[in-house]
């Protein structure tokens, strides 16, 4: 099982600094997502900037989330 997310901070770019509990830090990209679908609200800064820890991943409020072995694996 790879580590699970502890933080994560919005950054520009469409780009998310993220905590791991292995205290390991990576960035990962959400520019491919945010044109897709329900990822679409992405494209509003101000709701992408609202990104939260979620039971061991990510979320934002309307539900938008990515499964955390995603986030570790293609993260630099």
């Amino acid at each position: 099982m790879y580590p699970r997310v502890k933080d994560v901070k919005a950054q520009d770019d469409y780009k998310i600094l993220i905590t791991f509990t292995n205290d390991e830090v990576k960035l990962f990209d959400m520019k491919p997502y945010i044109n897709k679908g329900f990822f679409k609200q992405l494209q509003d800064k101000n709701y992408f900037n609202t990104v939260k820890p979620f039971m061991d991943s990510i979320r934002w409020k309307n539900g938008q989330d990515l499964c955390p072995d995603t986030l570790y694996l293609d993260s630099f």
